[in-house]
């Protein structure tokens, strides 16, 4: 069965749309969501059901953690244990946007998500589609892009179905993406390196290094 496409507005989305995306993903569906960057596996995080999907779906390494979008700092506060300066810093400067940033999870994650690292990766994506829906629906969402491991990243609605095909029920239509770069990931886990490029994506490294330096 062909998946289902539907269209939301990336500069409005419409509320019953967003609505009904919120719905599929609380009850433990894994949709095709457009971000920032690439097109993404957006799912419940706590739903382990709905993790599992997501790791069958792309075909990925049970060993390879799940990332995250977020709402706000508030919901990182939930799914961390108390962060580092660095965190906020970064978090100030350069989100909404495509900046990953991995921090230490709390209990409340799900082992599943972190690959048992203990670890999680947090981002406040700058577009309207994901942001809605995750406020409507109250929780974090996966964020790991909508491909086949080690195949093309996808940038439209189009590209996800004629690559994932069956696998996936529902995809989120919000145009092409804006960008054809991943976010730039920053590991914060090491308290004696402080921080860690560990992706270099749409931010470069050399920026990073340089709002520390003068930070």
């Amino acid at each position: 069965m062909r998946p289902e496409i539907i269209k939301i507005s990336t500069e409005r989305p419409e509320p019953s749309l967003v609505s009904y995306a919120a719905q599929q993903i609380r009850q433990g569906e894994v949709l095709g969501m457009p971000t920032d960057t690439f097109y993404g596996l957006a799912a419940d995080p706590f739903n382990l059901r709905a993790v599992d999907r997501v790791y069958e779906i792309k075909t990925r390494s049970r060993h390879k953690p799940l990332s995250l979008l977020i709402e706000n700092v508030e919901q990182a506060e939930e799914l961390a244990r108390p962060l580092p300066p660095e965190f906020y810093a970064l978090a100030r400067r350069f989100w909404p946007g495509p900046l990953t940033i991995i921090v230490r999870a709390a209990s409340k994650l799900p082992l599943k998500v972190t690959a048992n690292t203990g670890n999680v990766a947090l981002r406040i994506p700058a577009a309207a589609i994901p942001v809605a829906v995750i406020k409507a629906a109250g929780i974090p969402m996966t964020a790991t892009s909508a491909n086949l491991s080690g195949a093309t990243e996808c940038t439209t609605a189009v590209e996800v179905r004629d690559q994932l095909q069956n696998r996936i029920g529902i995809i989120i239509d919000g145009g092409t993406s804006p960008r054809e770069v991943a976010s730039t990931i920053v590991d914060l886990t090491d308290s004696d390196a402080r921080w860690k490029v560990l992706r270099e994506g749409a931010i470069p490294s050399q920026e990073i290094s340089k709002f520390f330096a003068e930070g």
